[in-house]
């Protein structure tokens, strides 16, 4: 099985949600052969509550995840933290959406918590917790103590690193599991559809619970595989975002261009 630990279903934070370029990111994951993928929107996203319920409306639950005309989708959510960095929480959605409801006061720029508060307040609700992409600045998860670092149940080697710089992201993001005693695992972080493949991590069996998952994460059941085109995958979506961005500044309808681009 095939999965992304580390996807967007939105363009950017500021934007509204839209559930039609949602679905078609979730179509795209499907053709750049993706099994699974785990949905980590940004906790202070406009309409963080609405990509979620959305799916919960339209889609079966299968386990933890939500059939997606194939594709598993896991529920998870990327917080910052006050220090400075990305942090990714994974779990069923409940948990989800209520610890998205509770980070409410933290959720704007100088009010965001500190690590060990929302480490704590992560595992307390049963999730997965995670350092998401920690050696991109201006993020400072590496500096925390190793014991505060050790809490963590998984380090994500992201795609955007790895096509930057793959070297450094393997050896620094490898180097800090291997230290603490922490699995790494990759994700795309993706906000457009062009950067699904760019990197999956390849799991031995297929599954739909995160306990299920995460057995295989700690066993080392799975491999880490790199796509030969990443850095171009990674490079073209960037182009692509700003390009989409562009079109809703000046008034148009980004959704509608992708939408007309893809029927064609």
């Amino acid at each position: 099985m095939d999965i992304d630990f580390h996807t967007h279903g939105k363009l950017a934070k500021y934007l509204a949600f839209s559930p039609d370029y949602t679905d078609w990111l979730f179509n795209e994951a499907i053709e750049a052969g993706l099994d699974a993928l785990c949905l980590t929107e940004h906790f202070n996203t406009q309409g963080f509550h609405d990509v979620y319920s959305d799916i919960v409306a339209r889609y079966s639950r299968v386990g933890d995840a939500f059939d997606v005309n194939g594709l598993l989708v896991f529920p998870g959510m990327e917080t910052d933290v006050a220090e400075g960095g990305h942090t990714l929480a994974l779990g069923p959605m409940e948990e989800i959406l209520e610890l998205n409801a509770w980070l409410e006061p933290h959720k704007a720029k100088g009010h965001f918590l500190p690590f060990d508060e929302l480490e704590a307040e992560v595992h307390r609700r049963g999730l997965r917790f995670g350092a998401a992409h920690p050696f991109r600045a201006p993020g400072h998860i590496p500096e925390l103590a190793d014991e505060q670092l050790s809490r963590l149940d998984f380090i994500d080697l992201n795609g955007k690193d790895l096509a930057r710089d793959r070297e450094r992201a393997e050896r620094l993001t490898h180097g800090l599991g291997e230290r603490l005693g922490i699995p790494v695992i990759s994700g795309s972080d993706t906000h457009q559809a062009f950067q699904y493949g760019c990197v999956v991590t390849r799991m031995a069996r297929r599954c739909t619970t995160y306990d299920d998952l995460f057995e295989q994460v700690e066993a080392g059941e799975y491999e880490i595989v790199l796509a030969e085109d990443a850095a171009f995958r990674v490079k073209t979506a960037g182009y692509l975002k700003r390009a989409l961005k562009e079109i809703d500044r000046l008034g148009g309808d980004y959704v509608a261009t992708i939408l007309a681009g893809q029927a064609l």
